[in-house]
């Protein structure tokens, strides 16, 4: 009775659940439940909480039958088995014998009680009493089976499973479970890794008891006479520790993560890396990364972080796939996409490509030369720089800064830092942020986080392009051949569209390459960690390759590759436009071609290149007024810096003849395109020094129609000289504000502000 009522005792006092203050493994499985990684509980053990509802009947059932077959009458002490013990043990010196119930076990491994000594067992049946009072039949169980010890530093049946078997406690085998239960009554003696005999005739003795209770099961006992095989614990799985890492931060507190890595896959991804890096290791490239991510659910299916994970040399243990880098060209999809949507132009708009200053900053193209005039997704496959930092330039707000911070791009400097530079990619982004935008484009323009496990919450995400624009800028994509490949892939047969891009930053410290084929989003990078500068580190020879040999692997093992195609949205429209020009066709326009066009926010502009004038067949020169010897002809009227771009790049265009002597001004003064002024350009500042000896020019620049042969200039009014058409008319300046007007041959004109300061 005293005994009775210390435990009444105890129980009335509230006591915390009985896994307070414990230390848990986290077990990572793959999509499919194939073992990542167990984790170490803070104290060093494997200690994974299952609940008792995921613990199989027959490992439950076998575990009461060897330890405890009264468990379920008892109130925590067994008098019975606790008399019978002492009289073997200590009065009449027989073999020693345990009289502990399963909940005194619990008690003496949850409260560390020295069970050996008289004292220690009163304190262990004191305990026990309270569990009972505290705690139901059920709760008691579950914590035995996830608290007991199970050979060296595996505790439970849910990390015994594991450790042991490689498999979840739930696909436990009958002999299996048998085996678990036997190992804590001596869990030294019966390291399931150490079997020297006596776990395999326990097993064996345990199972003749069940037997008779599941005599159905006699015919197994072949089975459990032969050793198990057995895994040591440390031949735990150690896979894919990049993303594992990530997972495992991603959900801090669970016991038991399904993540959304494919393991197959991330196997492949690994075996390519490795194996492209021994190839080029000669010339330099001694680590990558590569990420795999299904667009559609945003779940990572593979993600590589470095070549070799224990490598020192290499910084293997830095993840790749988080670590930021320069993304180089491969943002410029991000700023025509913002320039379709704010209708500054559409797939064929023509831009240009020619070397060009923009407010002191002067961009080159990586291969160093200029293609001139072509069409805006041609600039795009082509990664010409010059015509993605005019139209970043162009963008109205949030522009690519503003797009990157909505993005959640995290690190960025303050806009003015970068400048233009940020949209040939100064700004660093991980390889996560950067899939996340592709799969934007494929989400039509709503951008959503990545995930790594199955039950992460889905995000119902933020929109930064219109469906119409992203779908444009992958179908612009798509038209880029392969590394090495001179032609397109649609004009292969059974080919899969595949809409790339690459990057190079400054210095060849970063090569990347990232595509959507399909459901996928695959990106690739090739460097250094440190930051150590290569030739070879550029993306359309380092990185793509690599990443279309993940596109060919994952595609000849996933149907879904080439059966999952993206439709236009219902917003876009194909409309004919003019070949050359990309402008509406008018009506001596010729060669035509299709294009997508957003209705409403599409540029529409005629095309008036292609004009018909009059020709005096006698002279050849433009007549002004219809003859017996004049006809109509066509002719192209470029603009004068688009015509001297083909005559540099030696493109014949056939343009109109000089007028005839007798034609006035006040014939087509209004016609044509008037000039416009590209230099002094509008809101700088021009600087002349004081220390200066000689004369300091500001060059006066502008671009006029065809038509035109000559450009009058004109400062405040009064005439500062002539240049021909082409040319520019460098201006003695002088410290002070001024209007800056050009007037061409047929008296159109443009007006410009000119503000010159003093400097020392």
């Amino acid at each position: 009775m005293a005994v009775l009522g210390l435990a009444v005792l105890y129980a009335a006092v509230p006591r915390p659940p009985v896994r307070e203050g414990l230390g848990f493994s986290q077990a990572v499985f793959d999509r499919e439940g194939r073992l990542l990684r167990l984790t170490l509980s803070p104290d060093e053990k494997y200690r994974l909480w299952v609940p008792l509802e995921r613990i199989p009947q027959a490992l439950v059932e076998a575990t009461l039958l060897h330890e405890d077959q009264h468990f379920r009458q008892h109130f925590g002490v067994n008098p019975v088995a606790l008399g019978r013990a002492v009289w073997s043990t200590y009065l009449t010196g027989g073999r020693r014998m345990g009289g502990s119930t399963l909940t005194m076990q619990l008690a003496r491994i949850r409260y560390g009680i020295e069970s050996r000594t008289p004292a220690g067992k009163v304190v262990q049946m004191l305990r026990a009493l309270q569990l009972e009072c505290t705690y139901s039949k059920d709760e008691i169980l579950e914590a035995y089976l996830n608290l007991a010890p199970y050979g060296r530093n595996v505790e439970g049946v849910g990390a015994a499973s594991l450790v042991y078997f490689g498999r979840d406690v739930e696909q436990l085998t009958l002999a299996e479970a048998l085996t678990l239960a036997v190992v804590p009554q001596s869990p030294a003696r019966r390291d399931p890794g150490r079997d020297a005999g006596a776990l395999t005739a326990a097993r064996l003795r345990l199972f003749d008891r069940w037997v008779v209770l599941h005599p159905e099961d006699a015919e197994r006992r072949a089975v459990l006479e032969q050793p198990l095989p057995v895994r040591a614990p440390e031949e735990l799985p150690f896979l894919a520790p990049h993303f594992v890492g990530r997972a495992l931060r991603a959900s801090p507190a669970g016991s038991r993560l399904r993540s959304t890595l494919d393991l197959p896959l991330q196997k492949l991804l690994e075996r390519h890396l490795r194996q492209y890096v021994e190839r080029r290791r000669a010339v330099g490239i001694r680590n990558a990364a590569a990420m795999l991510v299904d667009w559609r659910s945003l779940e990572v299916r593979a993600a590589v972080g470095s070549v070799d994970f224990f490598d020192e040399a290499i910084d293997g243990q830095v993840d790749g796939t988080q670590a930021k880098r320069s993304p180089g060209s491969a943002l410029k999809p991000f700023i025509y996409g913002l320039a379709f949507d704010q209708g500054l132009l559409h797939p064929r708009t023509m831009v240009k490509d020619a070397s060009t200053g923009f407010r002191g900053y002067d961009p080159g193209n990586f291969d160093g030369e200029f293609v001139g005039p072509l069409a805006a997704e041609d600039a795009l496959v082509r990664s010409r720089n010059i015509p993605a930092v005019a139209l970043a330039k162009q963008l109205a707000a949030p522009g690519l800064y503003g797009f990157l911070k909505q993005a959640g791009i995290t690190g960025l400097k303050s806009e003015e830092h970068y400048g233009l530079s940020l949209s040939l990619g100064s700004a660093g982004v991980s390889m996560v942020e950067l899939v996340e935008l592709y799969a934007m484009l494929a989400n039509g323009g709503l951008l959503r986080p990545l995930r790594v496990v199955t039950d992460a919450p889905r995000d119902e995400g933020v929109r930064l392009l219109s469906a119409e624009a992203s779908f444009m800028v992958l179908d612009g994509l798509e038209k880029g051949p392969r590394p090495s490949q001179p032609f397109r892939a649609e004009w292969t047969r059974d080919s899969v569209p595949v809409a790339w891009k690459t990057g190079t930053s400054t210095g060849f410290r970063d090569a990347w390459s990232v595509g959507v084929v399909g459901p996928y989003v695959v990106a690739v990078w090739v460097g250094n960690f440190d930051g150590q500068s290569n030739p070879a580190f550029v993306g359309q020879t380092a990185a793509a390759p690599l990443m279309f040999e993940l596109v060919d692997s994952v595609r000849s093992r996933d149907g879904d590759v080439s059966a999952v195609r993206r439709t236009p949205p219902p917003g876009l429209s194909r409309v004919h436009v003019c070949a050359l020009t990309g402008g509406i066709p008018g009506p001596h326009c010729h060669r035509k071609t299709s294009t997508w066009f957003i209705p409403g926010t599409s540029p529409i502009r005629a095309c008036d290149v292609h004009r018909e004038i009059l020709v005096d067949t006698r002279t050849g020169l433009r007549s002004c007024a219809p003859g017996p010897t004049t006809r109509a002809e066509v002719f192209e009227f470029w603009p004068s810096d688009l015509l001297r771009l083909f005559q540099k790049a030696g493109l014949p265009r056939r343009v109109p003849p000089r007028e005839d002597a007798s034609c006035g001004l006040e014939h087509g003064a209004s016609e044509g395109t008037p000039p416009r002024i590209t230099t002094p350009e509008e809101g700088v500042d021009y600087n002349v020094r004081a220390s200066a000896t000689g004369p300091q020019t500001v060059p006066l620049v502008v671009v006029t129609d065809a038509d035109v042969r000559r450009v009058f200039w004109f400062v405040d009014e009064q005439l500062v000289g002539t240049a021909p058409r082409g040319e520019p008319l460098h201006w003695a300046a002088r410290p002070g504000t001024y209007i800056v007007r050009a007037v061409d041959d047929r008296g159109r004109s443009d007006v410009r502000t000119l503000r010159v300061r003093l400097v020392d």
